[in-house]
Parts: structure tokens; C-alpha cells; sequence
């Protein structure tokens, strides 16, 4: 255990370095994205660009300035050049929006998933099968962006039922929490559950068929044991790692849309805001906070797969 984390600690500097510097020349290579000339402004003289492009750095090699960036990110003093706030603190700001929705919705699309897909797999080929085909199918064919702006207006604006977006801390008043977070809930869920459910029913379906299933109810189980303790269980595999991976994607900023509509001033907001300034700083630390919660729950995941199948091991 003591090497698996030690490589996955290592495998994740790599990451995180790799993607930094990725980004970093990302933003340099386009076109016009000299970030002095866009912190003057179109009517800044030659002299005033000059001057912006010593205060912030852009005067040196570009080796320097990712070592400068990099350098200001990890203490804390990594500022937008666009907005002049300091990112990590509007981060952590942020952080709390962006881990409820991500976290709840995450809970709500993974038990979701397995009740339909389980239900549709032991169902395949009759009515109920059918019926959730066509609800997957529907869920997955609606964007976020689309699905909240119906719930905010019906539930919302007509009948009254829910808020029209805003987030609520949960130190501040957990109710309030909950019933604002509602919506944006389903609407990040939808999708994934419709994908979810059909992934984990065709799993079911072809694990039906392995010897160690036919083995046990030779042995005189239970269907009901076979089906948790056999199937189930080695069909979750792929979902839990799909589950690892979406789940860091959006607590990184991946729910832009879904914090967008809904007002919720998360990771996701600040990253559309400053992918539209092209703000370098803030969008390379969210790049890089996505990729920690990759590699962070990537390696929880495989800790994971030996209890779910005990012929996986962490050699």
C-alpha cells in the first residue's frame, strides 16, 4: 500500500506539472493574446503597454513567467490580471457552491443509476425495460443548460415552488441550503443518470452469463444473492470509475452550465467568467484543481476495486 501511494503521489506531480505547462503555452499560442494589450485596452498608448507588460512580467521569457505564475499560485499570492482579485481566494469562495452541487447530484445520479439500471437489466426485453430505455434516452438528449431554464421557469417563476436560483450556505440556514440546491440537483443529474442506467444495465447483462454466476446458483443461492453478492458487484466496476472521474470533472469547474443558470457563484461561474476574459491565472488554477481531483479520486477508486472484486489487486 505504503508504493501504491507513493506512485500515485508522484504520477499526480507529473499530472498536475504536465497539464500547468500545457495550459500555460495554451494561452500564450493564441492568436492576439498578448494579455498586455488586452489589460490596456484598444485606446492604450505604446507607452502604457510597455509599462503594463514590465509590472506583470510579460517582458521575460516565457519560462520565467510560468516559473513567476506557478510560483505565485502555491503562496497564495496569485492575483487575476483582468479582475485583480486573488484567485485562491475567490476560489475557496466559491469552493463550498461547488462541492454541494457537485457532491449531492453525484449521491443522487449514482443511486439513481443503480436502482434503474438493475431494475431495467432483471426487466430486459419487457414493458418496465422499455419504459426506462425511453426515460434514459430522453435524460441524456436534454442539455443542462435547456432542463434548468424549464425547472427555474415552471417550478420557479409560475408556480412558486422553488427559488430562482442563488446559493444558500448550509452553516447559514440548511434548510434554505437544500431547497435552493433542489433543482440544480436534477438538472446536473438527468444526463448522467440516463448514461449511467444503460451502461450498468449492459454490464448486468453480460455478466449474467459468467461461469462463477452459473457456479453459484449451482450451489443453491438465493437469486436475490446471486444478483448482490455476484452480478452486481463486479457490475459496478465500471461505473464506480466513470462515477471517480465526472465526479472530479465537475467538482473542477465541469458544471459551468448548471452554476451558471442557477446563479450559484461556484468554480464553475468563475471559470466561464475568465475564459471569457481570457485570465490566464485563474483558469490554470482551476485547470489544475480539476486535475488533482482526478488523480485524488482516480486512486480511491482503485482502492475501491479490490473490495468490489477481490481478484483485482494493488500490486
Amino acid at each position: 500500500m505504503t508504493r501504491f501511494v507513493v506512485r500515485r503521489s508522484l504520477a499526480m506531480v507529473a499530472v498536475l506539472f504536465a497539464i500547468s505547462v500545457l495550459t500555460f503555452l495554451l494561452f500564450e499560442a493564441i492568436p492576439n493574446g498578448d494579455p498586455a494589450l488586452r489589460l490596456a485596452g484598444r485606446l492604450a498608448t505604446a507607452v502604457e503597454i510597455h509599462q503594463i507588460r514590465v509590472k506583470f512580467g510579460f517582458d521575460q521569457p516565457i519560462y520565467v513567467q510560468y516559473l513567476r505564475t506557478m510560483s505565485n499560485i502555491f503562496t497564495g499570492q496569485a492575483y487575476s490580471y483582468t479582475q485583480g482579485f486573488n484567485v485562491l481566494d475567490e476560489i475557496r469562495a466559491g469552493l463550498p457552491a461547488t462541492l454541494s452541487l457537485a457532491l449531492g447530484a453525484g449521491i443522487i445520479w449514482l443511486l439513481t443509476s443503480i436502482a434503474v439500471g438493475t431494475l431495467a437489466a432483471i426487466r430486459a426485453g419487457r414493458y418496465t425495460d422499455r419504459i426506462l430505455t425511453v426515460l434514459a434516452m430522453t435524460g441524456v438528449s436534454f442539455p443542462p443548460f435547456f432542463l434548468g431554464a424549464v425547472l427555474i421557469y415552471y417550478l420557479g417563476y409560475q408556480a412558486g415552488i422553488f427559488p430562482l436560483g442563488d446559493y444558500v450556505p448550509l452553516t447559514k440556514d440548511p434548510v434554505q441550503w437544500l431547497v435552493h440546491l433542489i433543482l440544480p440537483w436534477f438538472t446536473l443529474s438527468v444526463l448522467f443518470i440516463g448514461f449511467y442506467s444503460r451502461v450498468l444495465r449492459s454490464t448486468i447483462l453480460d455478466t449474467i452469463n459468467e461461469d462463477y454466476v452459473r457456479t453459484a446458483r449451482a450451489k443453491g443461492m438465493s437469486e436475490r444473492q446471486v444478483l448482490i453478492r455476484h452480478i452486481l458487484r463486479n457490475s459496478l466496476i465500471p461505473i464506480i470509475s466513470l462515477w471517480g472521474l465526472d465526479l472530479a470533472q465537475v467538482i473542477g469547474g465541469g458544471a459551468i452550465l448548471t452554476e451558471s443558470i442557477f446563479n450559484l457563484h461556484g468554480v464553475g461561474q468563475l471559470a466561464r467568467d475568465s475564459i471569457g476574459r481570457l485570465d490566464i491565472v485563474p483558469i490554470l488554477v482551476i485547470v489544475m484543481l480539476t486535475a488533482f481531483a482526478v488523480v485524488v479520486l482516480g486512486a480511491l477508486i482503485d482502492i475501491l476495486y479490490a473490495f468490489l472484486d477481490p481478484r483485482i489487486r494493488l500490486s
